[in-house]
């Protein structure tokens, strides 16, 4: 493996940590509705769990309100039940085949306490980007101490896996401020 190598790994592994930190971060609940909310449900479809979107039809009916349109009719009751036993804190309404789930508006209290949970889902992300950072390091040493690179071309590796390391950060700082700003907005 050379330092080119190491460099892309380390690139790569640090774009993979902050795709799922954006996956996290549509999780978070902000004052409007999103489908993504749901998509961690799990629906009992004959005895097996299934995904909420791969047995109704998830989409928005306005800014506020979440429509689900099971596929088959004796799913309706079904979901409406995983949707109130979720800690999402909603309450479904059914309306014959379409079910209709509402968006409570949230407390000042409880936007304040997902900002923080935005703030450490952020810190958890460095981390994870910090700790790539660490590992590329380590392997670009190994490559000089087995004298497959000079010192010369570890300081130079060790300053792009830096670079590299800081721009990562930085993306993650401005979702972590966009979200809390998304969480704020009334």
């Amino acid at each position: 493996m050379t330092i080119a190598d190491i460099r892309k790994t380390t690139e790569a592994k640090m774009d993979q940590s902050i795709g799922a930190f954006k996956s996290n971060l549509t999780k978070i609940r902000t004052g409007r509705a999103n489908p993504a909310l749901l998509d961690t449900l799990q629906i009992d479809y004959y005895g097996t769990l299934m995904p909420i979107n791969q047995v109704a039809n998830v989409s928005l009916l306005d800014s506020r309100t979440i429509s689900i349109q099971p596929w088959e009719k004796g799913m309706g009751a079904k979901i409406e039940k995983a949707i109130r036993e979720s800690d999402l804190g909603l309450n479904p309404a059914s309306m014959g085949d379409l079910i209709r789930v509402p968006m409570p508006p949230m407390s000042e209290e409880r936007r304040k306490e997902l900002t923080k949970v935005v703030k450490s889902e952020g810190e958890g992300a460095k981390i994870a980007v910090r700790n790539l950072r660490r590992d590329g390091n380590e392997a670009v040493k190994k490559l000089v101490k087995d004298k497959l690179a000079s010192e010369d071309d570890q300081k130079r590796a060790e300053a792009e896996i830096q670079k590299v390391t800081d721009r990562h950060i930085a993306e993650i700082d401005q979702l972590v401020a966009a979200k809390e700003q998304d969480i704020m907005a009334v």
